[in-house]
């Protein structure tokens, strides 16, 4: 097995300037247009001066009140495009009876949400510190920091779900409520394919519980709006707005950061911002339902507003079994391989005794675990798996979306396998992990 020293890969692991102006002395009409004063004609000169005084009072009183009414309809205008700003005070008001309901309501839409109800989500959203020993000589401190949503109270203790990536390696984990006090943690279960992790506090601490909506019948421009605490406890319970962007996304995941990935998530897209610490904090639609945890963003300097979550209806088994039983069992054959693709041709030829133009993809078995589902079916090192059931398995991320998606502990399955340059195949019935 020297060969593969450097490439095995298990089949459980995934992976203002002011200026002044000058007074304006020439008249301009309302088009804008100016306008100069047309000289008297003769006969105006000749009138009798009681009509020219009774002429003057008339004239006088109607400019009065043609000026009157054009200030106040410029006022009106300006006003109302924002030239002239309200003034923040207090107006009498002396009357007495009840407002009209049109002086009252605001105009909504079915999308809008109530701020009260964001306020009761948002006590439900908490902090998350990993806290590690960087070593035996040295205090414990936040590695990172994250968030949480509290979705269930039972008996004394209260339940929060996050991120995998939160709480991963940490030594101890703490919650942080709304008002800033920190409260250890248990650690219920954690898995690393879904990013989803279960961990438990005191319920004393707890007065609110998000409640999980559906995900499923979510459709694109839908309102999401995320609660989290970004960039840690100084932008705590921060609430961004936005819409899905895009339903069913598969992303795949490099989780064990080899340069391969090792698993496929389906998400929802969002453009409500997501950054650093909004992890595991909860995404809810318009009725204040939780709809997903948020997990991910990408993070390029040209790419801007896209943002993942899990949905929660795919998360919420994960996350009864993780509480239950502390981790997600899955289908398993027992064995631990390679990408073919990843093999040397000379090993290929050599060792595997393969012609690389008849084969040129499959996961070679580097160890077969003992009393397990493949060593009791025969599978041997060397062997090139290829098909299960019929499906063709090119890389162990399509082995693993396979069993996990497809199968069940139980299930028996056909696997089509190349030994010493011979195709063969073999019956494997799964066993749980």
């Amino acid at each position: 097995m020297d060969e593969f020293n450097n490439i095995n890969d298990n089949e459980k692991e995934s992976g203002v300037m002011s200026g002044e102006t000058n007074e304006q002395t020439t008249q301009i009409n309302p088009t804008g247009e100016t306008q100069t004063q047309p000289e008297p004609l003769v006969e105006e000169k000749t009138v009798e001066k009681t009509v020219v005084k009774k002429q003057s009072v008339v004239s006088l009183w109607l400019s009065g009140l043609v000026g009157g009414l054009t200030v106040a309809v410029i006022g009106f205008l300006l006003l109302f495009n924002g030239v002239i700003p309200f003034q923040n005070e207090t107006i009498p008001n002396n009357d007495t009876s009840e407002p009209t309901s049109s002086l009252i309501q605001t105009a909504t839409t079915e999308d809008d949400v109530a701020t009260d109800m964001l306020s009761d989500v948002g006590e439900a959203v908490v902090g998350v510190a990993n806290i590690q020993n960087q070593s035996l000589w040295s205090e414990s401190n936040d590695a990172g920091s994250g968030s949480g949503v509290v979705y269930k109270v039972e008996d004394d203790r209260a339940y929060v779900v996050t991120n995998h990536h939160v709480i991963d390696g940490a030594n101890s984990i703490e919650v942080i409520l709304a008002d800033g006090e920190r409260v250890e943690a248990q650690l219920h279960g954690s898995d690393e394919l879904t990013d989803l992790a279960v961990l438990s506090i005191d319920k004393e601490h707890v007065s609110t519980v998000a409640t999980f909506g559906s995900s499923d019948d979510l459709v694109v421009g839908e309102t999401a709006i995320a609660i989290g605490n970004p960039l840690g406890e100084e932008f705590a319970g921060t609430v961004t707005k936005g819409i899905i962007s895009g339903v069913n996304r598969s992303l795949t995941v490099d989780s064990n950061q080899d340069g391969r990935a090792d698993w496929t998530v389906d998400v929802l897209q969002t453009d409500a911002a997501i950054n650093p610490g909004n992890s595991g904090g909860a995404l809810i639609n318009s009725q204040g339902e939780v709809i997903g945890i948020n997990s991910m963003k990408i993070a390029l300097e040209a790419v801007e507003g896209i943002g993942f979550a899990i949905p929660i209806d795919e998360a919420q088994p994960i996350i009864d079994q993780l509480e239950t039983e502390g981790e997600v069992n899955r289908p398993f054959m027992g064995i631990s391989a390679v990408d073919f693709s990843t093999v040397p041709t000379e090993h290929v030829t050599r060792t595997l005794n393969l012609d690389p133009n008849e084969v040129s993809s499959g996961i070679v078995v580097a160890e077969v675990h003992p009393s397990s589902s493949a060593a009791e079916a025969g599978l041997e090192t060397y062997d090139v798996i290829t098909e299960i059931d019929g499906t063709a398995i090119t890389n162990m991320m399509d082995l693993r979306q396979y069993l996990y998606q497809e199968t069940s502990i139980g299930d028996t399955i056909t696997v089509t396998f190349y030994r010493d340059g011979t195709q063969s195949t073999v019956d494997v019935t799964l066993q749980g992990e």
